[in-house]
């Protein structure tokens, strides 16, 4: 139940005492200068978390018989604006710690040890903050990781947005993107008859897993290291500067054990060739996946030792290119979203992006291809004015494949493993509008509203551009609730992998 009237999101009620932290304690041992400001930072990292949590309570399909929870009722709303000292009330019992929200909830003990591990590492995240620079990083050319790695918030809905379990504190610092670190993969040589895939026989793995690999597998040989690479918003996708490689950590981050799986190796370059083609009139760059190999265990591919290599983004002289999440992350020189240095008219860009990714994506969807554009795998391309020209997109393991929709438009259905292939048109358009839509949109409109934009024109602007695509999928689009993935209903679910939606009031509906 939420609380309406002014001031709730700066209620400052008790902070209860937490257990012991055991990131405060290794941090003591391995980064004590950093103590200090990871104290401070604790309560600003529980609000947020506590927040995204009272979302999931608002509107997700959670387990019958949740205790009664009172909260402030804008904290519950997607992409709140937030500060330290949220409190929500169980009973009598006032709260602020979102894993004790869990555990008066009667949640799962090990859900609970998520969200505090969530929490520890976000507030590691606000206290090694990247330097200022001497100008916002959108006057200059940063190359892609010093801009996905400003991201260190995560999922911008997800309570285990920062959940990183199995890396202790230390690890966190050493290979976590928003600690800006540099390393080197592995290069393990793989015995011929035990590889499955392209190229040579040799496995790049990540330097935490291959910690692991080679007291596992004697057989792996080291081959020494790579080049120095970097972490992008995903802490298992390195960039290499040519090409990004995406490696098995066996971690689990927000919602999976973050493996390369068989299907992945074996549809990766199938779906690369496909959506090139069905992209090349567009402007949306597909980055394709090369090559892509695994180690075989017990007569099948392995996905804790497997790789993906996919091609990095090709710009033009003062170009800058950025995950649509980075858009929303605090820029170091003034701690304002990147997004308000891009935008000084926020309706004429707000107009060019939506330009470019409403009618890419409803496009590929019409020819049999539902993307899931979320603010990670989808890159926008800025001219020298800052000014969105092009889309990029990466990854393809959320993506729907329609085999009449593609054979209706002409093309041939490549054979693809796993759970991709759905002729639903609801499937299809839910895995558009929830991440594209709900997600995305969502979050730039409401960086936009705080900074005095109106958040109606912003949405009309979006419906306009929906609207004059003309495809089948349009009117449901517009008229339906907008879908957000339920992240907390799932993690809570016996399969915490299959999609639950939420759903958000459309603000297109009546347009």
């Amino acid at each position: 139940m939420a609380e309406e009237g002014p001031g709730a999101l700066d209620d400052n009620g008790p902070v209860p005492v937490s257990d012991p932290d055991p990131t405060l304690a290794e941090l003591s041992a391995v980064r004590p200068g950093l103590t200090g400001a990871y104290q401070r930072a604790r309560p600003r990292a529980r609000a947020e978390i506590l927040a995204r949590l009272l979302g999931a309570l608002d509107r997700e399909p959670l387990p019958a018989g949740t205790p009664t929870v009172r909260y402030p009722a804008a904290a519950a709303q997607p992409f709140a604006a937030v500060t330290p000292g949220l409190t929500a009330h169980v009973g009598t019992t006032a709260i602020t710690d979102p894993a004790e929200l869990a555990g008066a909830l009667g949640w799962p003990q090990p859900f609970r040890a998520e969200i505090a591990n969530s929490v520890a590492n976000l507030a590691l995240a606000y206290a090694d903050p990247a330097p200022p620079g001497p100008a916002p990083l959108l006057s200059g050319t940063p190359p892609l990781a010093d801009l996905e790695q400003l991201v260190t918030d995560g999922h911008p809905l997800h309570p285990c947005c920062r959940t990183r379990t199995g890396m202790s504190a230390g690890e966190v610092l050493r290979y976590a993107p928003e600690h800006r670190p540099t390393l080197r993969l592995h290069r393990l040589a793989v015995p011929r008859q035990r590889w499955h895939g392209a190229g040579p026989p040799v496995l790049l793995a990540h330097p935490w897993q291959a910690e692991r690999l080679l007291a596992a597998h004697p057989w792996l040989t080291p081959a020494g290291l790579s080049a120095p690479v970097r972490p992008l918003m995903s802490l298992r996708t390195l960039d290499a500067g040519s090409e990004h490689i995406k490696t098995a950590v066996d971690v689990q981050m927000t919602s999976a054990v973050r493996t390369v799986s068989p299907a992945a190796v074996h549809n990766g370059p199938r779906l690369s060739v496909l959506l090139r083609r069905l992209t090349a009139d567009l402007p949306l760059d597909v980055l394709a996946e090369t090559h892509a190999g695994a180690v075989i265990v017990d007569g099948a591919p392995s996905r804790h030792l497997a790789h993906l290599r996919r091609a990095a983004p090709v710009l033009r002289p003062g170009e800058v290119v950025l995950p649509l999440a980075a858009l929303a992350a605090a820029d170091p020189y003034d701690n304002r979203p990147v997004l308000l240095h891009a935008a000084p008219d926020p309706y004429a860009w707000w107009q060019a992006l939506t330009g470019l990714l409403v009618p890419a994506l409803l496009t590929v969807l019409q020819r049999g291809v539902a993307l899931e554009a979320h603010g990670q795998n989808t890159l926008v391309v800025l001219d020298r004015r800052r000014h969105p020209v092009r889309l990029v997109y990466r990854d393809f393991g959320g993506v729907r494949v329609s085999p009449a929709r593609l054979r209706a438009a002409g093309h041939e259905v490549p054979p693809l493993h796993g759970d991709l292939v759905s002729d639903d048109p609801q499937v299809l358009r839910t895995k558009v509008a929830a991440a594209a839509l709900g997600t995305v949109a969502g979050q730039l409109i409401a960086v936009l509203t705080r900074a005095g934009a109106d958040p109606g024109k912003l949405w009309g602007v979006l419906a306009q551009q929906l609207t004059a695509t003309g495809t089948a999928d349009v009117r449901a689009l517009l008229s339906r609730p907008l879908p957000v993935k339920a992240t907390t209903a799932m993690r809570l679910a016996t399969d915490p992998l299959s999609d639950v939606w939420a759903q958000l009031d459309n603000p297109m509906a009546a347009s």
